[in-house]
């Protein structure tokens, strides 16, 4: 009375006759096939620091890291993820910091993670330099995914290795620009701001798109603002009292900084995003939260501009 009880056991059994019953001929362990895996590449944004108020600096963009085309902070672009058919993999999307009244911040991070990856997190835009009687840490830009301008003499916050660039210094009369995903925050100078860092060009959509700009420095009255970099960027402001111009959603965005007055309100940073891009014949059609889906040549592109997830 053998006990068969080994996953992937294989017997070869003739019966004989009543007398003897079914006896076993061969037995052998069989190794079970390895579950086969597909390719997925991926973009990962995460949300964008606000601007400050008071020729401020602007916000940092958020961190990108991305397996096709270009990744942020100038390094090298990363392996695709294997999916394991049948296991669901959590989507965050990193939301910006918002325009809370003289209360800046940092963004959110983004990621993507799940059984049998190592999971992927884009560090959230640095928040930018102000007034530390407002919500600020001194008027250094923080560090983030990319760097928060300076306002003042303060310096510009440290990008992430991999993600974005630093922040630039600030100067009395001009903020700095926040980091951007493709380049740093240009410093703050004499009655100008700095531009904020441009982002990078990734086509993983099937369409080039600049992704993480950081936020543009504010200055005095009537001077040259700073521009936000291409990729989401908001402008910084020239007037006083105004805040400046918000991070773009979905493309991690820095915020502007504000004009000279410390009662002005902040720019909010952008959110961020997450993409993924599989073959359409792996393509399952199991999601949840939205996702945007289309379809490039051979390709589906899973866009998640909120949090949700993905069955491979």
């Amino acid at each position: 009375n053998p006990v068969y009880e080994t996953d992937g056991q294989a017997i070869h059994i003739v019966y004989s006759g009543a007398t003897k019953g079914w006896i076993p001929t061969s037995d052998d362990d069989v190794t079970f096939e390895t579950q086969q895996t597909y390719s997925a590449n991926f973009l990962v944004l995460a949300g964008g620091g606000s601007g400050a108020e008071d020729i401020a600096g602007g916000g940092g963009a958020g961190g990108l890291r991305s397996s096709m085309t270009a990744t942020g902070g100038g390094g090298s672009v990363e392996t695709a993820l294997a999916l394991t058919p049948g296991n669901t993999y959590t989507v965050t999307v990193g939301a910006g910091y918002p325009a809370s009244d003289n209360n800046p911040g940092s963004g959110s991070n983004s990621s993507i993670s799940g059984t049998g990856i190592t999971t992927i997190t884009s560090i959230g835009g640095g928040e930018a330099g102000g007034p530390t009687s407002y919500g600020s840490t001194a008027d250094n830009g923080q560090a983030g995914g990319c760097g928060g301008g300076a306002r003042g003499s303060g310096g510009g916050g440290a990008g992430t290795s991999g993600q974005g660039y630093a922040g630039g210094d600030g100067f009395s009369t001009g903020g700095g620009g926040g980091g951007g995903t493709a380049a740093v925050g240009v410093a703050g100078s004499s009655n100008n701001a700095g531009n904020g860092g441009a982002g990078v060009s990734n086509s993983i959509t099937g369409s080039a798109v600049n992704y993480g700009g950081g936020g543009g420095g504010g200055v005095t009255n009537g001077n040259s603002i700073g521009s936000g970099g291409s990729g989401g960027g908001g402008n910084g402001s020239n007037s006083q009292g105004a805040a400046g111009q918000d991070g773009s959603a979905n493309l991690g965005g820095g915020g502007g900084g504000g004009g000279n007055s410390s009662n002005s309100d902040i720019a909010a940073g952008g959110s961020g995003v997450v993409i993924l891009r599989v073959l359409t014949s792996d393509y399952t059609g199991t999601t949840s939260g939205s996702p945007t889906v289309t379809t490039d040549g051979s390709h589906k592109v899973i866009k998640f501009t909120g949090s949700g997830s993905y069955t491979a």
